[in-house]
């Protein structure tokens, strides 16, 4: 023998789980925006702005400085290069302070490059319309100019060890290589990943 069960009732109401402020179901609602105007992206823009105007004055200031050292006298002066292990005093001749400063004076002028074509991206995410055509080629030179200063921090570095200071400062390792050619790797990838996305979308402009 069995327990009587209460009839169900036909215009009952479907009991539905508990939805928690701003957590949609299945599903997390994220309480910003991250394109358009007012939104993360906007304010990415701004800190970039700011940081492409403090370069562009420090890489503005290396290069009168190395127009400087072809006409400043040097003698009698030394420099000290120093590790954890100790150090050694090394006359600065005029090629070794040309050769430094230029390389400074480059290797900022690269990152000042990579940060006006981010600035640029930044602008379309600010606008809602990322997946441009110009945006690919934009990635595609920030992966390229960070592989030639990737590659040239580590000629340089090489040549300081071997010529200024060998035996105080090593050259670069390949494994302290990894992770720079990562970060080249992904800005490519992301490039093509908005190569198909501005594929995708002229394609949809089309059939409208």
């Amino acid at each position: 023998m069995t327990a009587d069960r209460p009839p169900s009732e036909p215009n009952a109401p479907k009991r539905r789980l508990p939805r928690l402020p701003g957590v949609p179901f299945l599903g997390i609602k994220v309480p910003f925006r991250t394109l358009g105007p007012g939104s993360v992206s906007s304010l990415l823009k701004i800190a970039l702005d700011v940081t492409y105007v403090l370069l562009m004055v420090i890489t503005a200031i290396l290069l009168l400085l190395f127009l400087a050292s072809i006409f400043i006298p040097i003698a009698n002066l030394n420099i000290i290069v120093s590790n954890d292990c100790g150090g050694r005093q090394q006359p600065l001749t005029r090629p070794l302070l040309l050769f430094g400063v230029g390389a400074l004076t480059s290797y900022f002028g690269g990152f000042l490059m990579i940060l006006r074509n981010l600035r640029l991206i930044f602008r379309t995410l600010t606008i809602g319309d990322p997946f441009q055509p110009d945006n690919v080629r934009r990635l595609r030179e920030v992966g390229l100019i960070l592989a030639v200063v990737t590659g040239g921090v580590w000629v340089a570095q090489g040549l300081v060890a071997a010529r200024l200071a060998p035996g105080v400062m090593e050259p670069q390792g390949f494994g302290e290589l990894l992770t720079p050619i990562f970060s080249v790797l992904v800005v490519f990838v992301l490039a093509e990943v908005f190569r198909e996305g501005a594929r995708l979308r002229r394609e949809s402009e089309l059939t409208i």
